[in-house]
């Protein structure tokens, strides 16, 4: 039996007392299996404070496990580190409030629009700076989102709540600016642009009477294979064209309608040589060129970009050998001309997307319905952009940009900036109905000017950087396409202040580490050449010294360190993994942070749903079940309009419907919602897939699938596949030619319909009857006449094998070679022996 050697003043009774102590305070109902397991494990204050829930002591000679769950009676509150999430607002101005004329009617709900509450989680503390608040008539401007900048102090894992105020300012700025494509194909529609200058302004000042309007003009890279370099067609590419050129800013924003009409009469129109444009060169200067566009800070900035063709994208430059990346900077002279147009590539997708966003301008991307389709996939990648059809001439331009106007400015969309794993934020709303359960969402429509809008953000730490230098960020909370945002301060608490120099305990080769280590938080961290609670052993003490081993098992049966370390004089030193975010760690090393389940090859489902701790997964708010893989609630599986739990037609596993089977079939959708015999709306949109996809159907002619067929143009793709998150609809049908044909549409968004149809019907092949009876009688009479060949065949060889078999008996007979002696000839020759012969 060894004897037990004092630990830093802990004898391993003393730790087996401490064990058994907590193990009574489990049974007493003070501490969860997760607090038990995964507090005493953690060695510092930092790994301590970065697990939920548990708290660290910094008395002096504490025995028990430093890291624990308990709340009470277990170390002074004095010296416990139990840090929380704290809000603080520091700038808070007042929505701007509607006028009189507004408010009047409005329910009390809607004319409440000052106020702000704000919502935090049981653990977190509320301070609000009122030096900091300023008044919106202190401020003297439009305010659309309140508050304006909060500071948060976040601890790891532990969400934060707090509301975010939105609404629309009355007769809110409004900046348009008209990019048109002008390539020869486009003459008459400038023609009819110059004409409806005054209509456009005159519609956009019944919306509002602060507008603005301007002009820029694109054609393409004057490189080959863009446009022709041959010189004459240099000056003149077309009849009555002029020289192409890059993009020209023609018009800054002006009120003056008058000034619009002139400038597009004078814009002339030229021509290029491929199919695509150099469009996106001319939206990355009309959205960077902020002074020579004239972009109004406190205004809705809208970008129209109107054209009949294709875009050219990053890479596209190297086919004139143009190999610069664009730098995404304003390059225009004194004239308006792009002066990087045949220096630098085009920009990227992306590129434009980072663009729009860093200067809130919506894109409204006005193009020809064979061209529909591809800008529309184009707007799900630029943030706060859209698509609609413009008519051949653009004589629909003033509806169109009213009615884009109007889908824009009656809907928000919170966003944010956050680019890595490090904060969550997710977003809940009740939008117009405050009667409604909270959803999680961060779009709301149906708005009009007066409503407010109020999204609960919740914040939530996911895990702390390795470098202390990024645990202050600054995170921005927006709404899309406005120029105003909530500034969020956030430190984040991943370190104790007892661990910082500048905390009174904090001592350098301290008496309590025996001069071999920093005093800190209670506890000492060793040099490099010493270990031990106290820094006693050096690093050549003998590592089995009678006492030490025992110190580093959990129990006599258990390996020593878990079998994943090494005793260090009575300390447990966890071995490192080859992957530096995988970590072994505990006491004893009995904690790990990989060893979770991992559905999907992700670990506890992903960095959202959950997080590997001691060998368990933690799961985050909203998900639950041993890897995280399931929603907490079923609010997920009730239907948006209300209901039955899967609209009475499923169960509700792990937060998705799993719709039941009939004799009819199966039901369908997200909720469950789709019978198996119910047609929805594949009638009524048949007639139209068939005549613009298949030009087939009733309504084949030109004229009539034009006239009839307004709705949509189908998507048309290889394979038909329904998104039921998006609530899309199948329909499969049978045309007059028994071909079979599918496509799929989702009319969530009233104001407009997404077909998605087959490319090509799938036909039965064609019977040749004719064909296949001559084939028939053909083979008949092959067959016949295989047979009689066959037959006469088989005759002819069993005749010879009988013929040769008779030959060979006759060959072999006797009989005939000998004579009968009792036979006699009936006749008698005899011979004159004188005759000769003459």
């Amino acid at each position: 039996m060894y004897c037990t050697r004092p630990l830093g003043g802990v004898t391993t009774v003393v730790l087996a007392v401490a064990v058994i102590a907590i193990i009574a305070d489990h049974a007493a109902g003070q501490l969860s299996t997760y607090q038990l397991t995964t507090c005493p494990g953690k060695t510092t204050c930092s790994q301590c404070i970065q697990t939920t829930n548990c708290r660290w002591c910094t008395m002096p000679n504490f025995t028990h496990p430093r890291c624990h769950g308990q709340i009470e009676k277990y170390c002074p509150e004095e010296y416990t580190v139990d840090p929380s999430n704290t809000f603080q607002l520091l700038q808070g101005r007042e929505l701007t409030k509607p006028s009189r004329r507004l408010l009047e009617g409005q329910s009390e709900r809607e004319s409440y629009y000052s106020s702000s509450h704000y919502q935090s989680s049981s653990s977190s503390s509320f301070h609000q700076s009122s030096s900091s608040y300023e008044s919106e008539s202190a401020a003297g401007s439009i305010v659309q989102i309140s508050p304006q900048r909060v500071s948060l102090k976040l601890r790891l894992n532990e969400a934060f709540r707090f509301n975010v105020n939105y609404a629309q300012a009355e007769d809110y700025p409004v900046d348009l600016y008209y990019l048109m494509d002008l390539s020869k194909s486009m003459e008459d529609d400038k023609t009819i642009l110059s004409t409806l200058g005054a209509d456009l302004a005159s519609e956009m000042r019944k919306i509002t009477s602060n507008f603005k309007l301007g002009f820029g003009s694109f054609v393409d890279k004057v490189l080959m294979p863009y446009v022709s370099t041959v010189p004459k067609k240099l000056e003149h590419p077309c009849d009555g064209c002029n020289a192409p050129y890059g993009y020209l800013h023609h018009m800054s924003l002006s009120s003056d309608s008058n000034l619009f009409t002139q400038e597009v009469q004078r814009a002339n129109v030229s021509g290029n040589l491929d199919a695509p444009e150099g469009g996106f060169d001319a939206i990355m200067q009309a959205i960077v060129c902020r002074e020579q566009i004239g972009w109004r800070e406190k205004a809705r900035r809208l970008l129209l970009f109107s054209t009949d063709a294709g875009f050219h994208y990053a890479g596209d430059g190297k086919l004139g050998g143009v190999i610069t990346p664009n730098d995404g900077e304003c390059h225009l002279d004194h004239n308006g001309r792009y002066t990087h147009s045949t220096t630098q590539d085009y920009p990227s997708i992306s590129q434009i997307n980072l663009k729009v966003k860093q200067n809130a301008i919506n894109v409204i991307f006005a193009v020809t319905a064979e061209e529909l389709s591809v800008y529309e996939q184009l707007s799900r990648l630029v943030e706060g952009s859209s698509a609609a059809k413009l008519s051949n001439d653009s004589s629909n331009i003033v509806s169109l940009v009213r009615d884009q106007y109007s889908k824009i400015s009656s809907s928000v969309e919170m966003k944010d900036n956050r680019t890595d794993n490090v904060i969550d934020v997710k977003y809940y709303s009740r939008c117009r109905n405050t009667n409604a359960a909270l959803q999680q969402t961060n779009r709301c429509e149906g708005l009009k000017v007066g409503d407010v809008v109020t999204f609960e953000a919740h914040i939530t730490l996911l895990q702390c950087p390795s470098d202390p230098r990024d645990w202050h960020q600054v995170l921005q909370i927006y709404p899309v396409g406005i120029n105003e945002s909530l500034t969020v301060d956030i430190e984040m608490l991943c370190s104790c202040p007892c661990e910082h120099p500048s905390d009174p305990e904090y001592r350098e080769r301290a008496d309590e580490c025996s001069n071999a280590g920093t005093y800190k938080c209670g506890i000492c961290e060793c040099d490099g050449t010493n270990h031990g609670q106290r820094c006693e052993c050096s690093a050549l003490d003998s590592l089995l010294e009678p006492g030490m081993v025992d110190a580093c098992r959990m129990s006599n049966a258990s390996e020593e360190c878990s079998g994943r370390g090494q005793c260090v004089c009575g300390v447990c030193v966890c071995e490192r993994r080859p992957n530096p975010d995988e970590l072994i760690e505990g006491r004893h090393c009995e904690c790990d942070n990989f060893s979770c389940d991992r559905p999907g090859g992700l670990l506890c489902s992903g960095p959202d749903h959950g997080r590997c701790v001691c060998g368990q997964c933690a799961c985050r708010d909203g998900w639950t079940g041993p890897a995280c893989d399931c929603r907490a609630s079923n609010e997920t599986c009730m239907p948006p309009g209300g209901g039955e739990l899967c609209s009475g037609h499923g169960k509700c596993d792990c937060g998705t419907c799993r719709c039941t089977v009939t004799e009819d079939g199966r039901y369908t959708g997200r909720y469950c919602e789709k019978c198996p015999t119910c047609a929805g709306r594949c009638n009524e949109f048949k007639h139209c897939v068939q005549c613009q996809q298949y030009k087939t159907g009733p309504l084949a002619t030109a004229n009539e699938c034009a006239t009839n067929c307004t709705q949509f143009v189908p998507i048309p793709v290889k394979k038909v596949v329904i998104d039921e998150e998006r609530n899309d609809f199948k329909c499969t049908f049978f045309d007059e030619d028994d071909c079979r044909f599918e496509f799929s549409y989702n009319d969530s968004d009233q104001d407009k319909v997404v077909v998605t149809a087959q490319e090509e019907r799938e036909c039965p092949p064609k019977v040749f009857m004719l064909g296949i009876a001559l084939a028939v009688i053909a083979v008949v009479v092959l067959i016949g006449m295989a047979v009689l060949l066959l037959w006469k065949v088989l005759t002819s060889i069993h005749d010879q094998r009988e013929f040769a078999r008779f030959e060979k008996e006759r060959m072999m007979a006797k009989w005939d070679t000998g004579e009968n002696p009792i036979y006699k000839q009936a006749t008698t020759t005899f011979k004159n022996p004188t005759y000769a012969g003459k």
